[in-house]
């Protein structure tokens, strides 16, 4: 993925995709379309607001550049389709993430992890427990 920044003073889609971005992509994994036109992304949002068709096009382009998208010619029009999930966009944003942090900061991130994990569900914390356990296991192997 290129070109994607990091935006801590927002959340979900929003920390890593500007708004009309982290909205395509809403739409885009929501519908499960696996092939979609800026024309079909345009009548969806179109149902919720106005928006120009070279908005959405423009955007849709951007999401392209970021390899969030594939695109393929079909006549005089691209067909676009998603390369990830939402869940391997997640996963891959994390990793970003984690990875840009100096060895020193890793710790603390994951203190940080763990404590509000904890604060919110006690299952999420057993199975990050599992698979730190699972972790261990292939290093003994």
């Amino acid at each position: 993925m290129k070109g994607i920044r990091i935006r801590p003073e927002q959340e979900g889609l929003k920390t890593s995709l500007f708004d009309l971005e982290a909205e395509i992509m809403d739409v885009v994994w929501e519908s499960g379309w696996s092939e979609f036109s800026v024309a079909d992304v345009h009548r969806h949002l179109e149902t919720q607001r106005e928006i120009a068709y070279t908005t959405v096009m423009t955007t849709v382009a951007r999401l392209f550049d970021k390899e969030l998208l594939g695109r393929r010619k079909d006549g005089r029009r691209y067909l676009y389709s998603p390369t990830m999930s939402r869940a391997a966009f997640t996963e891959a944003m994390t990793r970003e993430v984690l990875n840009s942090l100096p060895p020193v900061g890793k710790d603390t991130a994951f203190a940080l992890l763990v404590e509000r994990v904890a604060e919110a569900d006690s299952a999420e914390l057993d199975r990050i427990e599992a698979l730190i356990r699972k972790r261990r296991e292939r290093e003994d192997e």
